[in-house]
């Protein structure tokens, strides 16, 4: 298995400009976010305090996007995470959302290796963009269950077994949000 790439780091000096370390010149978030259209992780650091600001920068661009009218997110999803910054819910929230997107991942991209486009050119390109995509949206939180990336020849049972835990998962949030709205 190949090392992950370190990601493109970022540094935030005190004037609140945004510095491409591996370029040497200064980015903007539309450039962040082109970099994570290519597929790239980035990590965003405050010069000064050395803090990690990765995760207020991405939601700083899914913000802006969603302002422009790239709606992704519809209002009742927006409405839900707000809840669940206040309740119990906190807790399962982010490995819902892990989980989801890894079932969209994983499905997208059985559906596009077994269609015609799995040999177009580019196709490689879109699949990292895709890739990037869903490490935006879940904020780099890493799957409690293995998906995808085991490999070729994972067994029918680990999907029957991994598909189980994520329906058990699912019905574990439902109750939970059940018994938030009574």
């Amino acid at each position: 298995m190949a090392d992950k790439p370190k990601p493109l780091l970022i540094k935030r000096y005190a004037s609140r400009r945004l510095y491409n370390t591996e370029t040497s010149d200064y980015v903007t978030l539309e450039d962040i976010s082109g970099f994570i259209r290519d597929g790239r992780d980035v990590q965003i650091v405050d010069l000064k305090s050395g803090d990690d600001l990765t995760r207020q920068y991405l939601l700083q661009i899914v913000a802006e996007h969603e302002s422009r009218g790239e709606n992704v997110l519809p209002l009742g999803v927006l409405t839900d995470l707000v809840r669940s910054y206040t309740t119990q819910a906190q807790s399962v929230v982010p490995q819902f959302l892990t989980a989801s997107f890894e079932m969209l991942r994983e499905g997208q991209n059985r559906m596009l290796e077994m269609s015609p486009m799995a040999k177009m050119p580019g196709f490689e390109a879109m699949k990292a963009q895709q890739e990037a995509f869903m490490k935006a949206m879940t904020g780099g939180i890493s799957p409690q269950w293995s998906g995808p990336d085991q490999g070729e020849g994972q067994s029918d049972q680990k999907d029957e077994e991994d598909l189980d835990a994520i329906k058990k998962q699912l019905a574990e949030l439902q109750a939970k949000l059940s018994k938030m709205d009574k």
